[in-house]
């Protein structure tokens, strides 16, 4: 009997642990929406996802990583970065950690993905769990990127950037939103 009462009471904390404490409310729904609907949020990343390719892998693994970091995954915090949409604009400055596939620029300079124009074929698409999936074009100074930006009602963001010369990288972080500007 004694075993019996264990046990259950193990099933049960084990039942009762694994429900979820993040609940999001409609008030945190709302905001989202409004944010997608009025096209001002800014991203601003925790975590950058390179993808990881042998040469990749044998330079970051040298040493030069923040504290916490792999090459697979490396930590931003502290580091400046966003991305910025407003209305049919877009901005940001992206760190960029992956293998470029065409010359760069001499010193270096278009490391960073540094968008600042319009935003092209922009869709948003509401989707399972009150999430947004958001879709664009945008240029930099050298190259096009296909963007796809993923939002949730907890104001955390994915965005993934496919360049025409670089390998693919993913970012990590957090949504808020932006006051518009007065013209």
């Amino acid at each position: 009997m004694k075993t019996l009462n264990l046990y259950i009471a193990v099933v049960a904390l084990t039942v009762l642990s694994c429900g979820t404490s993040n609940k999001v409310t409609q008030a945190q729904i709302d905001t989202l929406d409004q944010m997608v609907q009025n096209r001002h949020f800014r991203i601003e990343s925790d975590w950058a996802y390179p993808l990881t390719t042998g040469a990749l892998q044998r330079v970051l693994n040298s040493g030069l990583l923040p504290a916490g970091s792999t090459a697979s995954a490396i930590n931003l915090i502290g580091n400046s970065n966003f991305l910025t949409v407003s209305g049919d604009s877009i901005t940001s400055y992206l760190p960029y950690f992956g293998e470029r596939q065409m010359q760069v620029e001499y010193g270096g300079k278009d490391s960073p993905i540094q968008f600042n124009g319009l935003m092209e074929n922009y869709k948003a698409e509401k989707i399972k769990n009150n999430s947004y999936e958001i879709t664009f074009k945008a240029k930099s100074k050298s190259e096009s990127f296909d963007v796809y930006i993923t939002l949730s009602p907890s104001l955390r963001s994915q965005i993934v950037l496919n360049g025409n010369s670089r390998f693919p990288i993913r970012y990590s972080g957090n949504v808020k939103a932006v006051k518009k500007t007065a013209n």
